[in-house]
């Protein structure tokens, strides 16, 4: 959200700006390639760990203790826990931009401009929720975002030698998980996650600098599907019947992130080249 309001207020400042000014307009047809600068930042907070404690694939149960209390009461943070106790606190997210490569193709009729694009960018996307049990112990779900790539049209109008437009389509990412945690009684076995794939859509204008070369600003809200993996808590040869994970079911509980999408907002700076027309 903080990125979008800082960049909807210059867009809409250019827009201002640049309708009063109508004039010719430029050639915008052809194919182009180009490289972005960007900055992100995940969107969304507030997320927990849910439980299946009779393992019927349903995450709505609580696990209790053998007193009947919430084993997780200590609560929950966004961030990966730097101790046992959520007094110990916990490291924030990562959230860093980075360098970016695209190549695209527009079609002008008038003043409006339709294509394609196809992009990729490095972030450094590092996004983590952390449950902490009575026991005490602490339980660390990490996802890691090296790399975005995306497919998407774009629709724009043409203003003097500004394009101002908006964009959508398919977005990719490879996504690292890990799992660690405090509690040495239990045994920990994970499921496998998958690639995220989801929506990427946004806003932007470009302004001709000369010719061939425009410099621009976009902003882009990817929403990624996040097939999480489930950690099972389950018996060791630490562990006795009244273990909070397993008075349910003697197999153990599962458990996994509440959130199975990753939202991530990002605003680029482009510079692009075009090869056609002029």
């Amino acid at each position: 959200m903080k990125i979008l309001l800082k960049t909807l207020v210059p867009m809409a400042a250019v827009g201002a700006l640049a309708v009063p000014c109508l004039a010719f307009a430029q050639d915008w047809s052809g194919p182009y390639v180009g490289a972005s600068f960007g900055s992100s930042e995940l969107s969304g907070d507030d997320e927990t760990l849910v439980f299946d404690t009779n393992l019927d694939g349903d995450f709505s149960d609580t696990v209790k203790t053998a007193g009947g209390a919430d084993a997780f009461s200590p609560g929950f943070c966004d961030g990966a826990a730097i101790a046992r106790t959520p007094s110990d606190g916990c490291n924030g997210d990562k959230e860093d931009g980075g360098f970016g490569v695209r190549v695209g193709y527009d079609w002008q009729a008038g003043n409006f401009v339709y294509g394609v694009v196809l992009d990729a960018s490095g972030v450094d996307i590092r996004d983590s929720v952390t449950g902490f049990s009575t026991t005490p112990a602490a339980y660390v779900f990490t996802r890691q975002v090296d790399t975005l790539a995306a497919v998407r049209g774009r629709v724009g109008y043409v203003v003097s030698d500004w394009l101002i437009y908006a964009t959508a389509g398919y977005a990719s990412a490879e996504i690292d998980r890990t799992f660690a945690t405090t509690n040495a009684l239990n045994s920990f076995t994970a499921t496998d996650g998958d690639d995220g794939s989801g929506a990427q859509y946004g806003l932007g204008f470009e302004k001709h600098i000369n010719d061939r070369w425009k410099v621009g600003v976009e902003y882009l809200h990817t929403s990624l599907d996040d097939e999480a993996p489930i950690v099972r808590a389950g018996p060791s040869a630490n562990t006795f019947a009244s273990n909070p994970f397993l008075i349910v079911n003697t197999m153990g509980t599962d458990m996994r992130r509440s959130s199975d999408t990753i939202d991530i907002d990002t605003i680029h700076l482009t510079v692009t080249y075009r090869f056609g027309g002029m």
